[in-house]
């Protein structure tokens, strides 16, 4: 019998691998799977991961060996190497530049110049529009005190109802109604009229502006040997007004202007006997001017701007038509 025989029958061992061997090995394996889920979950540092990859370069002397004629593709500068690969954005591979504008200071200065000169000029039309503002409001002001001298003389009248007075802007309307003043169907002045008349015209003859005598007529149509029609009517009813004012030469005859107008401007309606009789009036409208003794040419031009004229007219509450000047300067 040999040795290996022998060997053989005194063993007591199972062959093959211990059982111990398959748990290790499944242990094993798990703890592997652990640390590669842990690894795939981690972040990766790309600071830390270039300073370390550096610091291996230097501690190991690895070298790149490339051609002096060749461009170089891109730098790092914690590793001092050349990149032969296309470089990509990093948070160390940046490149900061930072430049100097020396004219910013000129410009910063002129754009403030630029500035200060058209608050300047913003500041100085507001001024204008005030004073031209005042200006007119003082000239309102002026028309409105003619018009109650107007009315303390003709104060019995205006209680009468016979006579109405009223201002618009620089506009007085002294409107005479038909009753007491003619008799219908007739341009002759009563007597007691040619009384009123002198004294409209005392306080006319101390008051500037232009003497507009428009005559007006209901709606119903005359037809008499002396008045052909409301127009002949209204214009003669005008006319015998403005030669009352004439009288004396007190006031010049180149300020007055006379109209008829038939019943193409009534006040009211034309329905019933009292819109008519309100409709039937003579009106004598005085148009103080503006002169440049009140508004300069710089004034003047700025009430003809279509927009800021209009505001200035409006915050007074007044229609173009209301300002009135004498020729040659025409405002509107």
């Amino acid at each position: 019998m040999s040795a290996e025989e022998d060997d053989d029958e005194g063993c007591d061992c199972v062959p093959g691998l211990p059982p111990w061997m398959g748990t290790f090995a499944d242990l094993m394996s798990l703890l592997m799977c652990f640390f590669v889920l842990l690894l795939s979950f981690a972040e990766m540092d790309a600071m830390k991961f270039k300073r370390l990859a550096g610091s291996m370069a230097q501690a190991f002397g690895v070298q790149n060996k490339l051609n002096v004629t060749d461009i170089p593709k891109g730098t790092s500068i914690i590793a001092q190497e050349f990149s032969p690969g296309k470089p990509e954005p990093t948070p160390i591979n940046e490149i900061w530049q930072k430049t100097q504008n020396v004219t910013e200071l000129s410009l910063e200065q002129a754009c403030a110049k630029e500035y200060e000169i058209e608050q300047g000029s913003e500041a100085k039309e507001a001024g204008v529009i005030i004073e031209v503002k005042e200006k007119l409001e003082e000239l309102i002001e002026q028309t409105q005190n003619d018009a109650y001298q107007l009315a303390d003389a003709l104060h019995e009248q205006i209680e009468q109802g016979s006579i109405e007075i009223e201002t618009k802007g620089r506009l007085i309307i002294v409107r005479i109604r038909e009753k007491g003043a003619f008799v219908s169907g007739s341009a002759n002045l009563s007597a007691k009229m040619k009384d009123v008349m002198v004294e409209i015209k005392a306080v006319l003859a101390l008051k500037p502006g232009k003497i507009e005598v428009q005559g007006h007529t209901d709606n119903l149509p005359i037809n008499t040997p002396q008045f052909k029609s409301n127009w002949a009517l209204a214009s003669a009813r005008a006319v015998a007004v403005a030669h009352e004012l004439m009288k004396g030469n007190d006031i010049s005859q180149r300020r007055f202007e006379v109209s008829g107008f038939a019943d193409t401007m009534p006040i009211g309606g034309n329905t019933s006997p009292e819109e008519r009789a309100v409709n039937r009036r003579v009106e004598i409208l005085i148009k103080q001017d503006i002169t440049s003794d009140d508004l300069s040419d710089d004034d003047v031009t700025l009430l003809k701007d279509d927009e800021k004229g209009q505001d200035i007219l409006r915050e007074l509450n007044l229609e173009p038509e209301y300002i009135f000047e004498l020729d040659p300067r025409e405002i509107f």
